[in-house]
């Protein structure tokens, strides 16, 4: 904030016209020693005199020159005007003091006015003393001048601003002639750059049309692409699916007994079947997660038995003198998130480590941190394997895509895995992140939270329900009811097998089951009608129906399935995705014990 302090020059009483003249000598002659010349010592002088002019007769009239000395600013003079009496300054003088000075303060009071006019000072080295002191010594030098030398002064003032006013306009028009030669050039400029803008917007249109249908096609191609996938994973499933299982019958121990080299070439089969499997159900989810129609189903995940299950189902994968290292986790937070999903990034992961390491180890870790209240979980997974070089550690990430390379050879693989991990745990609300070093290893970070935020209902809570007495299950494909069967034992005690569909509804009247499994492809009449004719009915009304499909769930017609408790695929049926479907609890006291396939079975592979 600048200090302001005010030092007085004159005072000059204002009574007759003569005293105007003094006001104007006086007042060039300060304004001269505090610096000010040409138009703002004309424009000055010219308010002096006009507002001298207009007061001239008023009671009291003086008028004071001063100097406004401020901290760190320029100074400003001041002539203030002071008189008695009601009168009020011309609305002339004010406008004309307003408009060619930098302050004009009219106060008015009771006992009379002040107008203070103002002119800010040019900026000068010389201290606001030595400016006083010269404005007191010129004032000292000026001595008394006629009235006849005032004009002549007067005079000469206005012919030198007359010259410099003329200079001006001369140089105004100069300036008007060359910015109109200027506006000639710019005007045939702006005419020749609309021609070629116009030209090139009409190239541009024509290019935006042609990337229009450029991207139309490819969107084309991009879901002909994904059809293509889901049609032939469909058609790919169902007899994969009965190869696996067949070979999972004739190596039961309760079938008829095989040879050591029987046994080992049908685990081969059976082996090769589930990795046949594994690749077309991840065909067919990157298909329905580029369509949109990928979706998590959120339970409590026991994450001890999921890291259990991949410590058995991966063990095998490893090379010789390579050790795969899964922790036994106790006591670890609640964990609700897709179970098959956060199974398939893992497996993908891990499977990746063991497939491109042959000495040392493939090691995965699991923690929790707290972010914002909210717990996440942390799997890293690392290996000594052969690492990914710098400059193709973003391309791994792409569908199909390989790390060129001689380690790659003997290889199997699709180049699936990581982008389809990295999609799941998207999905989950978490991220996959990677970094490697060639000939060091590998180090995969996956980051989900501890519970999606999602409403609380829909969740499914666990709670355990009873085991239902009877079961009727609706099938035409008698191959598939003997795969099913050793399941269908564990779930209900008494089951009726029914394969012509023309005779279900009777069986079903006659039976009275607990719980009905009907599968929706069949001869007339299909699923769809089953399911209005047991709706209909109000002696079967009440008896909780699931439908079974060899195709995707997703794309069957729900709204004719109103009367359905759910829709399960064909594809690795278990007594606990049956028991959750039917809202009843799959194991029991007095339920049979299972009979032991020697298969261990993955959470990935338990939900279509």
């Amino acid at each position: 904030m600048s200090r302001s302090r005010v030092h007085g020059f004159c005072a000059l009483p204002l009574a007759v016209e003569r005293d105007g003249f003094e006001l104007r000598r006086r007042g060039q002659v300060v304004c001269r020693a505090l610096g000010l010349e040409g138009h703002d010592l004309v424009r000055v002088v010219t308010v002096l005199s006009e507002v001298g002019r207009d007061l001239l007769g008023t009671p009291g009239l003086r008028v004071d020159l001063q100097l406004e000395e401020r901290t760190g600013e320029p100074g400003l003079f001041l002539a203030r005007f002071s008189w008695t009496g009601p009168r009020e300054p011309g609305r002339g003088a004010l406008g004309a003091a307003a408009r060619l000075l930098d302050r004009c303060d009219h106060v008015p009071a009771p006992g009379g006015h002040t107008l203070t006019v103002g002119q800010r000072l040019p900026v000068s080295p010389e201290l606001h003393e030595e400016l006083v002191e010269r404005v007191h010594a010129a004032l000292r030098d000026s001595g008394d001048l006629s009235m006849g030398e005032e004009l002549r002064t007067q005079n000469r003032q206005l012919l030198r601003a007359l010259e410099e006013s003329r200079a001006q306009q001369e140089e105004l028009q100069r300036l008007n002639a060359e910015l109109a030669e200027t506006n000639q050039g710019v005007v045939a400029l702006y005419s020749e750059l609309s021609a070629e803008l116009e030209e090139t917007n009409t190239g541009v249109v024509a290019l935006y049309a042609e990337l229009e249908d450029k991207t139309r096609q490819l969107r084309l191609a991009s879901e002909a692409k994904t059809r293509f996938w889901a049609n032939v994973s469909h058609e790919l499933r169902a007899p994969v699916n009965s190869v696996i299982a067949l070979a999972r019958l004739l190596l039961a121990p309760e079938a008829d007994p095989l040879t050591e080299e029987q046994r080992r070439q049908m685990s081969l089969i059976a082996g090769s079947g589930s990795t046949l499997l594994a690749l077309v159900e991840e065909l067919l989810d990157v298909a329905k997660a580029e369509s949109g129609r990928l979706e998590p189903h959120l339970v409590h995940t026991d994450l001890r038995t999921l890291l259990h299950q991949l410590r058995g189902t991966l063990h095998g994968m490893a090379h010789e003198g390579v050790r795969l290292d899964i922790p036994d986790v106790r006591d670890a937070p609640e964990l609700v998130t897709d179970e098959v999903m956060l199974t398939r990034v893992l497996r993908n992961v891990l499977s990746n480590g063991l497939k491109f390491t042959t000495a040392g180890e493939v090691r995965l870790t699991v923690g929790t941190e707290d972010r914002a209240g909210r717990t996440w979980f942390v799997f890293t997974t690392t290996d000594t394997g052969v690492g990914i070089p710098l400059d193709q550690q973003d391309r791994v990430f792409e569908e199909f895509y390989q790390v060129l390379g001689a380690h790659q050879r003997g290889r199997p693989g699709t180049g699936l895995g990581l982008p389809y991990a990295r999609r799941l745990a998207g999905l989950l609300g978490g991220t996959l992140t990677l970094t490697s070093e060639p000939g060091a290893g590998t180090r995969v970070r996956v980051e989900i939270p501890a519970c999606l935020d999602l409403a609380p209902a829909e969740v499914p809570a666990r709670v355990p329900h009873p085991l239902p007495e009877s079961l009727v299950v609706v099938d035409d494909d008698r191959t598939f009811i003997e795969l099913i069967r050793p399941v269908l034992r564990r779930v209900a005690r008494n089951v009726t097998e029914v394969s012509v569909s023309s005779r279900a509804v009777d069986v079903i009247r006659a039976e009275r089951p607990e719980a009905v499994l009907i599968d929706l492809a069949m001869p007339a009449p299909d699923g769809y009608v089953l399911l209005q004719v047991l709706a209909r009915d109000p002696g079967t009304a009440h008896i909780p129906v699931v439908v079974l499909t060899s195709t995707d769930p997703g794309d069957v017609d729900h709204s004719r399935l109103t009367h359905a408790r759910a829709v399960l695929g064909k594809t690795h049926l278990t007594p606990e995705r049956i028991g959750r479907a039917l809202a009843l609890h799959p194991t029991g006291p007095d339920l049979p014990p299972p009979a032991k396939t020697g298969e261990q079975q993955t959470p990935g592979e338990s939900t279509p």
